[in-house]
């Protein structure tokens, strides 16, 4: 099979597929992650990236090469989240400039759109680290570069060219000595892989699913505050069930009917060595009983539906004072912050945020959150406040994208990061003055957090157990332990010296306030000279978030 060009439908439909084996594959990749963190995973990451491009590219009829191009491109860009989303979003974006000048695609255009792809995205990263997404995609480019002068055939280009990719990928655990201690590949590379292989996969006739969920335009339908009432069943559970023996046709059809009894919204799919359960109930602990009677369980989700839709309808309050304002006079200064639960929410208000973004390290906000927060803030500069490092790449590309105000991007790599820089705004000062003494400022803020291992590994000699508790600074696991109080003064321990003069701990919706205040009482006992301060944050997924200053 010999194809020497490839048309704007051909090209369609190879994006299209790349992107839906990279949302099949997604939950794989997560499992690479070096940190067994509970957080927004690059498979994760990379795919809601290119599934935001993939459902422009499906609202197009019979487009032109150049409007395909402006689809991925400005797709992908608007819906990147996290490093490795935004480092995809400039892969395309270089690809998708040399395209457009093109109605048909041979060889030797390919191969430039590779080239430019890969200078893009290294540019886009301030300290290109070899080893990870931006290696493997510079692996496939120069085997590109090769393979131009050798073959016409863009069946044979785009093979070597994926081979040259997966040995790269390979490889990467002797550039990274974390992912060799780990015993994974990069993940980033690993995506990037599986989107090749899904495009591959199109270019040589496999048959492929093209439809895009959510492809096609949709209205904006407004909620009444009635409509919690309609929630006939509250709580949307998810789980795993690793079997004991592989189920019976009849074992299957029972525990359907049993959720069935129980709730709606079912969706079970089961093999010889697993049960992917979805219900939505009002009593997620009979649907995790039945299912123990199974095996045991993993990946367990559960998500309070009544909650978020009030949720909702904050946002949307919060949303339509903000088109108010727009009416206003335009201020000198404004402040979004990437925040996480209730409690560090009222603090970034009370602080002086104008606006916002609920996200952090579980769902990392996309370039399209940040935009829409910037066109709600009404001020001459805008300061935005990331608060984690996956995050910054996102807002960075976001800044670039605006034309009418100046974006500053403070590289608020944590939640304290983000309150220290507050506290040290000063209102006489300019925009660039406070930038600089802010910049200052979160140098001297150490974070630690506190959460639990999603799967067992090894790293920097600590030997790591699925449930574990963890203590994480701004470097590395600093303590790791069964016990949650004790997991977490360790942690302290190792963050505090002889300069410590406040250690604020905020305590998530998992732990509660006794613990934290019985917590801070022995670090004020233990250090004299440090003020502790123990306040309620209310985010998910960490039992503790703690700084020290």
């Amino acid at each position: 099979m010999e194809i020497t060009s490839i048309n704007t439908e051909m090209l369609s439909k190879m994006f299209l597929a790349g992107a839906k084996n990279l949302e099949a594959k997604k939950e794989w990749i997560n499992e690479l992650n070096v940190f067994p963190v509970p957080d927004g995973d690059t498979g994760t990451n990379m795919s809601m990236t290119i599934m935001s491009a993939a459902r422009e590219v499906s609202g197009l009829e019979k487009p032109s090469m150049q409007e395909l191009a402006k689809a991925i491109s400005s797709g992908s860009l608007r819906g990147a989240r996290g490093n490795s989303g935004v480092i995809l979003s400039q892969l395309f974006r270089g690809f998708c400039k040399v395209i457009a000048e093109y109605e048909e695609l041979d060889v030797s255009i390919l191969c430039e759109a590779v080239q430019k792809a890969v200078e893009t995205a290294y540019k886009a990263v301030m300290k290109p680290k070899e080893g990870t997404i931006l290696t493997v995609a510079k692996g496939a480019a120069d085997r590109a570069l090769e393979l131009a002068d050798e073959t016409d055939d863009i069946v044979v280009f785009c093979e070597e060219v994926i081979k040259q990719a997966d040995y790269v990928l390979s490889q990467t655990p002797e550039m990274l000595p974390v992912l060799k201690q780990a015993g994974v590949v990069d993940s980033g590379g690993q995506g990037l892989l599986q989107i090749l292989k899904g495009a591959y996969d199109a270019l040589t006739g496999k048959e492929i699913d093209y439809e895009i969920e959510g492809a096609s335009s949709s209205s904006v339908v407004k909620i009444s505050p009635q409509a919690e009432a309609d929630i006939k069943f509250g709580y949307c559970t998810e789980f795993i069930i690793v079997l004991n023996h592989p189920l019976s046709d009849k074992e299957e059809q029972e525990y359907k009917a049993y959720l069935e009894s129980i709730g709606d919204s079912i969706v079970v799919v089961a093999d010889d060595e697993i049960v992917k359960t979805h219900v939505h109930t009002n009593d997620p602990g009979l649907a995790i009983q039945k299912a123990l009677t199974h095996g045991s369980l993993s990946k367990i989700k559960i998500d309070n539906m009544r909650e978020e839709h009030q949720e909702k309808l904050i946002k949307d309050a919060q949303k339509l004072a903000a088109e108010q304002k727009k009416d206003e006079p335009r201020k000198p200064i404004g402040f979004i912050s990437v925040s996480i639960g209730e409690g560090i929410n009222e603090i970034f208000r009370g602080l002086g945020a104008d606006y916002l973004i609920e996200g952090g390290q579980t769902m990392n906000p996309s370039t399209e959150d940040m935009l829409e927060a910037i066109d709600h803030v009404n001020a001459d500069h805008i300061f935005i406040l990331p608060n984690n490092k996956n995050i910054i790449m996102a807002a960075n590309q976001a800044a670039e994208l605006v034309e009418d105000k100046d974006i500053i991007v403070l590289p608020t790599k944590t939640i304290p990061q983000g309150i220290v820089a507050l506290v040290n705004y000063i209102p006489d000062y300019s925009a660039e003055e406070n930038k600089s003494a802010m910049l200052e400022e979160i140098e001297n803020v150490k974070t630690g957090q506190v959460t639990y291992a999603v799967r067992d590994t090894e790293i920097d000699g600590k030997t790591i157990n699925q449930g574990d508790f963890m203590g994480i600074d701004d470097k590395t696991i600093q303590a790791v332990g069964k016990d949650l109080k004790e997991t977490t003064l360790a942690m302290i321990d190792a963050m505090v010296d002889e300069d410590s003069a406040i250690v604020s701990i905020y305590y998530g919706t998992e732990a509660d306030e006794s613990a934290a205040q019985e917590i801070g009482s022995v670090i004020e006992e233990k250090y004299p000279d440090v003020e502790v301060e123990v306040n309620d944050g209310g985010q998910p997924v960490y039992y503790y978030i703690v700084s020290v200053e």
